[in-house]
């Protein structure tokens, strides 16, 4: 099974499409954040919501995006 996922280094901010079960109305979710663990089980992401495991079978796309933008406080 071709796993181009596997070859992403841990550091790299990073984009996954995940699929989603049967039940779900979409068939896909985008997880976007900081790669942390890259394994035999997958993938683990740090997102601003707290980390994210996707298991290996349901990644169906993965990329390095850029760094997020510097956020500027509020009323500025």
């Amino acid at each position: 099974m071709n796993q181009p996922w596997r070859t992403l280094s841990p550091g790299v901010r990073v984009v996954v499409r995940r699929r989603l079960g049967p039940d779900e109305e979409l068939l896909y979710s985008d997880v976007l954040g900081d790669l942390l663990v890259v394994d035999d089980d997958g993938v683990l992401i740090a997102t601003r919501r707290g980390s994210v495991h996707v298991p290996g079978r349901d990644i169906a796309l993965a990329k390095i995006v850029p760094p997020a933008p510097v956020r500027r406080p509020r009323g500025e």
